[in-house]
């Protein structure tokens, strides 16, 4: 985007009121131009030609033709950023992980336009995800399916400091064991970053925690989505899961996930304590969790992400002798958590996405 440029936004929503509400939100941001609207896939397409909008907002639910197969046509025919506006309901979760495997850049939740003191918040959030869909580098969908088969043949304005959930990091000789643990944090383009790296994984890999950026009625949906396709056991993280090996613990949308020790093990801890970095779950209180109480035992991955949660605790893991890993800018929709990683010396390695799964398989290899 050429500095001095408007983003150029078309909003496509079969409901007049949304398409109000969200030219008013984005109209209010002084980088940012709608330069049309339109109520179904059809007068979509048409606008497409003759705007050339440089983000598209779109609706799920549309008659005619359906959000999701408009937008599987857009990102094989004309592939573009697309952020979804989708209903926050189990329906809706499964709809919209749908909408980012095809190609959507991200998604915001329908607003409550009822409920006017988290106006502001939304607001912030719509404007924040259009900006950071705007310079992404959007490549053509290809049927992951396929590829596949091939294989295998919060948000909280407020700002807080992870210190305010886990004090500090212990800087101390770890308990003794063979028993290794893998961390991994991402947001934007998350969901298929992570997919991807677990997808490939044998149930020798040593326990997983993940926290991705995710409403708490998506984390659930997310878990059982990636389950279905992968050899190790996937779940949504409960308090008090014993982590083992060949299964991945993915953290519920609104509460943080840690670590705790329990002997020479570990397990999952939620904590419903404040947003850090304005998100819940936070990456930087998991990361911190593992280098208190897994240290050397760990490895810590940083993907795809807007902003800078999860790049000082990849550093705490650093430091406390953990491996570390950060997504290339090449391969990551947005590389502001991994860059912002890579800035602090945390990470030890920076890779493409499709190098990690084969990384972390040999990262303990001897060991």
């Amino acid at each position: 985007m050429a500095i001095g440029k408007k983003i150029k936004v078309l909003i496509v929503d079969d409901s007049a009121v949304v398409r109000k509400l969200l030219t008013s939100i984005l109209s209010s941001d002084s980088s940012i131009e709608v330069v049309g609207t339109a109520i179904d896939a059809h007068a979509a397409r048409d606008k497409i030609k003759r705007l050339n909008p440089d983000v598209i907002t779109l609706d799920v639910e549309m008659p005619k033709m359906d959000g999701i197969t408009f937008l599987r046509n857009l990102m094989r025919l004309h592939p573009m950023p697309v952020v979804m506006v989708s209903t926050l309901t189990e329906k809706g979760a499964a709809v919209t992980l749908d909408a980012l495997e095809y190609g959507a850049v991200d998604f915001v939740c329908k607003p409550k336009i009822d409920i006017s003191n988290t106006m502001d918040q939304y607001a912030a959030e719509l404007i924040q995800k259009v900006k950071a869909a705007s310079g992404v580098r959007v490549r053509r969908y290809e049927d992951r399916a396929a590829q596949r088969q091939s294989g295998l043949n919060g948000a909280n304005n407020e700002r807080h400091s992870v210190d305010k959930i886990i004090p500090d990091v212990s800087r101390k000789k770890h308990f003794s064991t063979t028993d290794k643990i893998i961390a991994i944090g991402a947001s934007t383009g998350g969901t298929e970053a992570i997919s991807e790296i677990l997808e490939t994984l044998p149930i020798t890999t040593p326990g997983i925690v993940v926290t991705q950026h995710i409403p708490e009625m998506f984390s659930k949906a997310f878990a059982e989505r990636v389950n279905k396709r992968c050899a190790i056991k996937v779940s949504e993280a409960r308090d008090g899961d014993l982590i083992v090996p060949g299964h991945a613990y993915i953290s519920p949308g609104n509460q943080h996930l840690l670590i705790v020790k329990d002997g020479a093990k570990w397990r999952c801890k939620l904590s419903d304590d404040v947003p850090v970095n304005r998100h819940k779950p936070s990456v930087d209180v998991l990361f911190r969790s593992v280098a208190n109480s897994a240290g050397p035992n760990a490895l810590g991955i940083i993907l795809t992400g807007m902003g800078k949660d999860g790049a000082q605790g990849l550093k705490d893991m650093l430091d406390n002798g953990a491996k570390t890993v950060a997504q290339d800018e090449a391969s990551s929709v947005v590389w502001g958590m991994p860059g912002s990683a890579v800035e602090l010396n945390a990470a030890e390695k920076v890779m493409p996405l499709k190098n990690i799964s084969a990384h972390l398989q040999n990262a303990f290899a001897g060991a």
